[in-house]
């Protein structure tokens, strides 16, 4: 019997299942891996609005999210004010029990992760990037982080390459849409991306030119069971929900017959 695997997961460990199949009787396999999706803010934004979409994007779910929106991407003209609203929404991020109503950020899943967003963090503040607020563990009990800003981020930091999944936004500064598109689709992820912008010749440029399985305008992780979900590059391949997720589970076939006597002769 020929399966069928679907996973979702890290990409380190989707290279390995994807060895194992192939290694098997190769089995067809789609896979939903990491990624480290942009959030472009454009100078024409309402930055009010612009911050607390970013910051949804972002801490949702402690970051531990696959499309988390972990670079924002910001224009010079607006980059100033949203880092410091950024900065003013993250200190007043309510942290602790999730079970509490009130609570917007609980802990990390478990001590491994813990400690690998805190070497991130760690990373940020050696490689140059200017630490707003957050940057340690928060309590002395459970794996909490403090919601974490930085600005003055730049395309080669770890912080801005790699996947941290945790609560750690990333600030980038850009001039115009050209740069912008080149500098988000250089990554070696594609699952998502977000762009908030008022002109909807912005909106239809970036959508066009943007590099990932999913591009959000004006919101972000907004799902449905009809719209298909999934990633370019080391984001994975392959579609979940709507039509095309059916495709990853049936078969072609072609017959052939012959006919006599076939009455168009």
């Amino acid at each position: 019997m020929n399966l069928k695997l679907a996973f979702t997961g890290s990409t380190e460990t989707g290279k390995v299942i994807l060895e194992l199949a192939a290694k098997s009787n190769l089995k067809p396999v789609t896979l939903e891996l990491g990624g480290k999706s942009p959030f472009i803010v454009c100078e024409d934004a309402d930055v009010d609005k612009a911050v607390e979409l970013a910051h949804f994007a972002l801490f949702f779910n402690q970051g531990q999210c696959c499309c988390a929106g972990s670079r924002t991407y910001v224009h010079e003209k607006v980059y100033d004010e949203f880092v410091e609203k950024a900065k003013a929404r993250a200190m007043k991020r309510t942290v602790g029990d999730p079970f509490k109503s009130g609570t917007e950020q609980g802990p990390q899943i478990d001590a491994e992760q813990f400690e690998k967003i805190l070497r991130y963090i760690r990373s940020g503040t050696e490689s140059g990037a200017n630490l707003e607020t957050g940057g340690d563990k928060l309590g002395t009990k459970g794996y909490y982080i403090q919601p974490t800003v930085f600005s003055n981020v730049k395309d080669d930091m770890l912080i801005a390459k790699e996947e941290i999944f945790g609560p750690v936004q990333s600030i980038l500064k850009f001039k115009d849409l050209d740069e912008v598109i080149r500098r988000a689709n250089n990554t070696r992820y594609g699952l998502a991306a977000g762009v908030f912008t008022q002109n909807l010749d912005t909106a239809n440029t970036l959508m066009r030119a943007l590099r990932a399985g999913t591009v959000w305008i004006n919101c972000f992780d907004v799902f449905d069971a009809t719209i298909p979900f999934g990633g370019y590059k080391m984001s994975g391949h392959g579609r979940e929900k709507g039509e095309y997720s059916l495709k990853n589970y049936l078969q072609v076939k072609a017959v052939v017959t012959h006919l006599k006597n076939p009455a168009w002769l």
